[in-house]
């Protein structure tokens, strides 16, 4: 008989096994709701919350960014002339991502030899920028026809490098108004941080100095770039928009080259300045400073050779115009200002003059050690009498002269749009007594201040504001660079109030210096009449400084012109003075050429 299964007598249920399955498939879908709900929840994180941020990564990933800088602008003088401008140039670029090859150090190394740069160097580059940096990283400048061969010829090993063709800044001109131009170069690292929410990035050129600086705003313009996409392996596929490089903007300057390298050449290689001024409204014509340097090296790595060439000239990048020296005689401007306005000293004052003046047992000397008779202000400033100044100036008062000194703008920055100009020093009771262990302000200040000594410090420029405010009849002018309407509307200047007797006399004082005084280098037919003053600082420990501030034509002036020459070892009639009328003359025969050109128009007409 067979035996089947169902032969067995079925087992009595045991009711504790009763429900077990369907815990077992709770338990399953529990384990399936939370592992898929985990993968729901990260998805819709990714999704929600970090949806854009990996869509960026994902685009960066297929995407690279070919830079377009944007073309400079121009920097022009007063009459069109080209003071700045751009070239063309090759530049060398470096993938980021070339550092996650295999033969990273032989890639940097090949390149750094084709560059004639340190390895180091590019590979700092390299990290600064770090390994997601989205766009090409500039690694080499200005490159030879050579270096973009060797590049090309090297193709396998370098396919991580690319050149391209960039627009470097370019001076014409080379030394000519360098300090007032000034240079670019590429950003640091500091100025990258402090720049980067302007839109500045690696490898931008940024104005360093001078106008360049100044007027980087209106200069830069704005980058573009065309966005490629590209395979895994980096390799181009398809441009997927392109926007265009915004240029900069051109600007004209108030500056006149011809006068401009005129003023250089009367300077020469002596340290010191020169400045032009429109003396009716500031407009900077020229302002020479030596040293000085050529901007175009910068437009390349400057290698330490170059770097100790330009220091070897002593400090090519200080702009002397801005810096203070003591003025000496062309502060008796402000003397005779002081002592006039004041009412003490009127116009008509006569004095005795002296070998010496005797201030509290200080003796302060007249120049020719014997004085010169009685004089009145006109033949006082013709011959710089220390010792009739000196007297006007004790008698009026420190404190007033300190008044009209600070008016005329000695004494604080006269605002160019140039960095680095310095005050001046104007000292004050407070100043002294804050600086020399609480010694008060004495009479022996006041003398020494009324001859521009002592403590007195004032700019080449300071000076050529003071000249242009007795120029054109008490108005103190404000310099500038920017050539705007303003410079024909004349509204950038400020009345002194000066009395007419008071700018009478000093105007006849100053074409007296000229007209047979100590300025007489000036009193030549080639030139209109003008007006002036000499000045002879003591410089201690060195030879003296020599100045010449003056202004032409007398009867209607139009310009400005100081000369500064520090520790020249000569006077301020015999070594400063010819190179003001080095300028003047150059300035008047080319107005002569211009009215005979125009002239010849109107006759042909």
């Amino acid at each position: 008989m067979a035996v089947t299964s169902s032969s067995y007598p079925k087992a009595p249920e045991n009711k504790r096994n009763v429900g077990r399955q369907y815990q077992a498939s709770l338990i399953l879908l529990g384990i399936s709701v939370v592992f898929f709900g985990g993968i729901g929840s990260r998805l819709a994180y990714l999704q929600l919350e970090q949806g854009e941020a990996n869509q960026r990564k994902a685009d960066e990933n297929r995407t690279r960014i070919i830079p377009k800088p944007p073309v400079r602008g121009n920097i022009f003088d007063r009459k069109g002339k080209v003071l700045a401008t751009t070239r063309l140039s090759h530049s060398a670029y470096i993938w980021p991502k070339a550092q996650k090859q295999e033969n990273w150090q032989e890639i940097r190394d090949l390149l750094a030899k084709i560059l004639e740069l340190p390895p180091e160097d590019i590979q700092k580059r390299v990290e600064e920028a770090g390994i997601n940096y989205p766009s090409l990283i500039p690694v080499g400048l200005n490159l030879t026809p050579a270096q973009v061969t060797a590049i090309e010829e090297y193709r396998p090993q370098l396919k991580w490098v690319e050149t391209d063709i960039i627009k470097v800044r370019n001076y014409p001109q080379k030394e000519v108004a360098a300090h007032i131009l000034g240079y670019t170069g590429e950003l640091d690292r500091q100025e990258l941080n402090r720049k980067k929410p302007e839109g500045y990035r690696l490898g931008d050129v940024i104005g360093k100095m001078g106008v360049e600086k100044s007027h980087e705003n209106l200069l830069r313009g704005k980058w573009g770039g065309l966005n490629l996409e590209v395979d895994g392996a980096g390799r181009f596929m398809r441009i997927l928009g392109e926007t265009p490089p915004k240029s900069g903007k051109d600007i004209t300057l108030t500056l006149d080259l011809e006068l401009q390298k005129a003023a250089e050449s009367a300077l020469g290689t002596q340290k010191g300045a020169i400045v032009v001024l429109d003396s009716n409204n500031g407009a900077v014509l020229a302002m020479a400073s030596y040293p000085r340097f050529d901007p175009n090296i910068f437009s390349s790595p400057v290698t330490p050779q170059m770097w100790q060439e330009l220091q070897a000239k002593g400090n090519p990048f200080l702009n002397m115009a801005l810096r203070g020296f003591p003025p000496a005689s062309t502060f008796k401007v402000v003397t005779a200002t002081a002592g006039m306005e004041s009412g003490k000293y009127p116009p008509n004052t006569i004095l005795s003059t002296y070998a010496y003046l005797n201030v509290g047992g200080t003796l302060f000397g007249e120049w020719n050690k014997a004085g010169f008779g009685r004089m009145n202000y006109v033949s006082a400033m013709a011959w710089s009498s220390n010792t009739f100044f000196g007297q006007v100036g004790r008698g009026s008062g420190g404190e007033n002269l300190i008044k009209w000194a600070r008016n005329y703008g000695f004494g604080k920055p006269t605002g160019i749009e140039l960095e680095g100009e310095t005050g001046g020093l104007i000292a004050d009771d407070a100043w002294k007594r804050m600086n020399f262990r609480n010694w008060g302000w004495t009479a022996g200040d006041t003398v020494n201040m009324s001859i521009g000594q002592g403590f007195t410090l004032a700019t080449p420029l300071q000076v050529a504001v003071m000249f242009s405010a007795i120029a054109n009849n008490g108005y103190q002018v404000q310099p500038h660079l920017l050539r705007t309407d303003n410079d024909l509307k004349q509204q950038q200047r400020v009345s002194l109030n000066l009395k007419p007797t008071t700018l009478s006399t000093i105007r006849k004082g100053l074409r007296a210096v000229v007209n047979g005084g100590t300025g007489g280098r000036l009193n030549i037919p080639e030139l209109p009449p003008s007006a002036g003053k000499s000045g002879t600082a003591e410089a201690p420990p060195g030879k003296p400084h020599a100045w010449f501030g003056a202004f032409a034509p007398y009867d209607k002036p139009e310009i400005t012109v100081v000369a500064f020459a520090e520790h020249s070892g000569g006077g301020g009639g015999s070594v400063a003075a010819p190179m003001v009328r080095q300028v003047m003359e150059v300035y008047f025969k080319e107005k002569k050429e211009q009215k005979s050109v125009v002239e010849e128009v109107i006759s042909n007409r």
